[in-house]
């Protein structure tokens, strides 16, 4: 096991060195003896990559976060019908709320509409959480809150049968997944939901394969930064010595399956070592690491999508220009039971709870 090697290699160094994280060096290893090289998105997110993702949503070519943030603001009245057409609470639940920043339109949509609305905000930083209080605090004081630290699915919020369930997956996180790990993941969020509650998807659409290509590979060389500071953070945490100069990055986009991907390319023939896994990886001239994917939809696969997951949609909401798509799927018949008792985490290698 990962766990006892990590523990009898660390027990020949001094106690000042860091803890290691069992996880990433399982990460690391299974990534880097594959047959095509990955390493999971989800470790991009130190201080540094978060600092870099907040630059990258800021960019002029990245059009999805202030798309997706301008649907919620511009829309949230029509949005919050779909939510709740009737006079039923609701207890709103976000899965990587960050901030809140999103989430206040909606919200206020909510009360202005005369629903009884709980907001239960999930997110694995305490300190979004703590701005996210403030924020509602001084924007809604009246609104109950109750903000839960933790990863997907890490919690559930135990809420009342005769209350609507609206759960918020936003900031195209789905995206990063594969057809099967979508579908495994949203049958989860099925799963705890009863007949007629809710999902808010947020979903990036196809369009302009080179609009696209863009938010993924900047002018300013931001997402080229990003993503050579994974190999920076496992120097750092692992011990490893790779040379950032002999690898470059390189994003595509495949209109033939709307796909997004993301790339290290080694620039020649070399060997990486890691002293704390005691662990050389090799690497051929333009061999690649692939750190990421972004699934760009049509309206025919968020049918299809939802379908597989145990929901209907109720309604596909977008963007005056078509470019992304918050998506109102309601859980259809199937058995389901509600219970606050944690429920079985999810991994899948995602950006934590970055989102768009």
């Amino acid at each position: 096991m990962i766990e006892m090697h990590l523990a009898l290699n660390h027990a020949k160094r001094p106690a000042t060195t860091l803890a290691v994280d069992a996880a990433l060096a399982r990460d690391v290893i299974a990534g880097l003896s594959a047959e095509q090289k990955f390493l999971p998105s989800k470790w991009f997110y130190d201080d540094e990559g978060s600092r870099l993702f907040q630059h990258i949503m800021a960019l002029p070519e990245y059009y999805l976060t202030r798309t997706e943030l301008g649907i919620l603001h511009n829309q949230s009245g029509e949005l919050a019908k779909w939510i709740a057409p009737d006079a039923l609470a609701v207890d709103l639940i976000e899965l990587g709320s960050g901030d809140g920043a999103k989430t206040v339109s909606l919200c206020e949509a909510l009360l202005r509409q005369g629903v009884q609305c709980t907001y239960h905000p999930i997110d694995v930083s305490k300190h979004a959480l703590t701005d996210l209080q403030r924020r509602f605090q001084a924007e809604l004081p009246a609104l109950p809150l109750r903000p839960i630290q933790g990863d997907y699915f890490e919690r559930w919020p135990g809420t009342p049968p005769s209350h609507r369930q609206v759960v918020m997956l936003l900031g195209s996180n789905l995206g990063n997944l594969n057809q099967k790990q979508s579908v495994d993941l949203l049958s989860r969020v099925r799963s705890r939901l009863l007949v007629g509650d809710v999902l808010l998807l947020g979903l990036d659409l196809k369009k302009d394969p080179g609009m696209i290509l863009a938010a993924y590979n900047d002018s300013q060389g931001v997402t080229a930064a990003f993503n050579m500071n994974l190999l920076r953070r496992l120097n750092r945490e692992l011990e490893m010595d790779f040379d950032t100069e002999h690898f470059s990055h390189y994003a595509s986009y495949s209109p033939l399956d709307g796909t997004a991907r993301s790339f290290l390319v080694s620039k020649r023939r070399q060997t990486v070592r890691s002293r704390i896994l005691d662990r050389e990886f090799n690497f051929v001239c333009g061999e690649t690491i692939y750190t990421e994917q972004s699934q760009k939809y049509s309206t025919e696969m968020i049918t299809q999508l939802a379908v597989a997951s145990g929901f209907d949609v109720a309604n596909v909401i977008t963007d005056d220009f078509g470019l992304y798509a918050i998506a109102i799927l309601r859980a259809r018949t199937q058995q389901a039971t509600r219970s606050a008792s944690p429920a079985t985490i999810f991994s899948v290698g995602w950006p934590g709870f970055m989102t768009c």
